[in-house]
């Protein structure tokens, strides 16, 4: 059975602080617009918005939405935040181009294959989330984990720039920045 989103995220206190991967590399974004990925209550968005980027957000959950929306506009900041079901066949991405792609906590594979049309060259892919062997601690679905090593192998089009892998805050996680080549095309 599905995850009840909306019920988890009035349950949920919001994280104040961005993932790890998008904290420690931001700074070397380049200007433009960038893409969270089930951005959930927006703790990456609210971060990357602050530092100037516009922010486009896509989330199944309403309670979420409705909690960035307000946040964002209680900071002024330029945040957009819209529905969208992540994992349907063929789900609602914006065509780009974006200085940055950010996927935290949240593991579609599919999704992996669109990123590099969708980013501007020198644009970078944030990527964090837990592995198998947290899983396997916590006795979850191994699906909906990264595989060891998985993150060092980027889709075509995108290079490996960044990458990281071991027990974080009690939990064993991976992280990767892919970055598209310079003079490669939108």
């Amino acid at each position: 059975m599905p995850k009840d989103w909306d019920a988890h995220y009035l349950m949920a206190s919001p994280l104040v602080q961005p993932a790890f991967v998008v904290a420690a590399y931001a700074p070397l974004l380049p200007p433009g617009p960038v893409l969270d990925l089930a951005g959930g209550m927006g703790r990456n968005a609210l971060f990357l918005a602050g530092r100037g980027h516009p922010v486009l957000l896509l989330e199944r959950s309403r309670v979420a939405l409705e909690f960035v929306r307000s946040r964002a506009k209680e900071q002024g900041l330029p945040l957009w935040a819209l529905e969208a079901d992540l994992e349907a066949p063929h789900p609602p991405l914006p065509p780009g181009p974006f200085a940055g792609i950010v996927k935290t906590y949240f593991l579609h594979r599919p999704l992996l294959g669109v990123f590099s049309e969708r980013l501007a060259p020198g644009g970078l892919v944030l990527l964090e989330g837990f592995t198998q062997q947290e899983a396997a601690r916590r006795g979850s679905q191994a699906g909906h984990y990264w595989q060891e090593g998985e993150l060092l192998h980027p889709p075509p089009g995108l290079r490996l720039r960044a990458w990281g892998e071991g027990w974080m805050e009690g939990h064993h996680r991976t992280w990767a920045v892919w970055e598209k080549p310079e003079g490669q095309g939108p």
